[in-house]
């Protein structure tokens, strides 16, 4: 049920739903990416979008020196279902941001605890890493700077988290 039919979203007709409307429940999303550097130019819009994602659903960032760190980090994240690891890489599955957030409701169904979105290092997940993904991902045929595809994908998750609320943020086009 969308937030607009909650009493808090009709009563204060505010842009946000209020916390108790978390439409992704007990969910926690990262968005994590392998790179040698701790900051960015993008790192404020990237934290942006992420704090909008808050009304919905929990995110955090994560920077990891080296793909091991990224998978020794997921190994010994707990929760009652095993962790989601997506990988974006360039020959993963390219979706239409409606279909991602089909994607991303179905995994809430399924009762998933955690996903993480990773963006690899520059020469790419090796080929075991990519084994243990659940999904590979791709943003488009472009090669985006790290950066960027941080950011775009920062946008993508607060825009898939919008339509699964029914917000009228995501214009369908």
């Amino acid at each position: 049920m969308g937030c607009s039919s909650c009493f808090w979203g009709i009563l204060k007709a505010t842009f946000y739903p209020s916390p108790k409307c978390r439409i992704l429940l007990s969910m926690h999303l990262t968005l994590a990416h392998v790179a040698p550097r701790t900051r960015d130019e993008f790192d404020a819009a990237i934290r942006r979008y992420l704090a909008r994602c808050s009304p919905f659903v929990t995110t955090d960032a994560q920077l990891f020196k080296s793909e091991e760190a990224l998978l020794t980090w997921i190994d010994r994240q707990h929760g009652r279902t095993p962790v989601i690891p997506v990988l974006l890489d360039s020959r993963g599955r390219q979706m239409t941001s409606g279909v991602f957030a089909d994607w991303l409701g179905a995994r809430r169904n399924e009762g998933a605890q955690n996903i993480v979105f990773a963006i690899g290092p520059a020469d790419g997940w090796s080929a075991p890493t990519r084994e243990r993904a659940q999904l590979l991902l791709s943003l488009g045929p472009f090669t985006l700077a790290h950066t960027l595809a941080r950011l775009v994908m920062a946008e993508q998750l607060y825009r898939a988290v919008t339509i699964l609320s029914g917000h009228p943020y995501h214009s369908g086009h």
